[in-house]
């Protein structure tokens, strides 16, 4: 069992910000931003890498969850705005092995990252 699935299970705390029957949202232990969101499907995928042509609506639902997660945080407007980071793999920045979404907002985030 990942990480991720104690957080679902409420065996690990978190603060949570959405959830429904597909996917959850809670704020990131270790922010990188001062606003930084994990956006999870409850389905556990192990990375963007993957999934399959069935898992299309869950993404699809999970980039929704994470427009309404930036609107409840107030952070979904051109003049705040905020990022998207799903990593894949080792070199790709991957820390848990269940795919999520990084939402990030706060302060001016440079590109390129990494």
């Amino acid at each position: 069992m990942t990480l991720f699935e104690k957080i679902i299970a409420r065996e690990i705390p978190a603060e949570f910000v959405y959830e429904d029957d597909l996917a959850v949202a809670f704020h990131d232990i270790s922010p990188q931003a001062p606003v930084h969101v994990l956006v999870i499907p409850r389905k556990p995928i192990p990375r963007i890498g993957e999934a399959t042509i069935e898992d299309s609506a869950l993404l699809g639902h999970l980039l929704i969850v994470a427009g309404k997660v930036a609107d409840g945080l107030g952070v979904n407007s051109t003049d705040k705005g905020f990022r998207l980071v799903i990593n894949n793999g080792r070199n790709g920045g991957e820390a848990v092995p269940h795919l999520h979404i990084h939402l990030l907002s706060g302060r001016s985030l440079l590109w390129p990252p990494g």
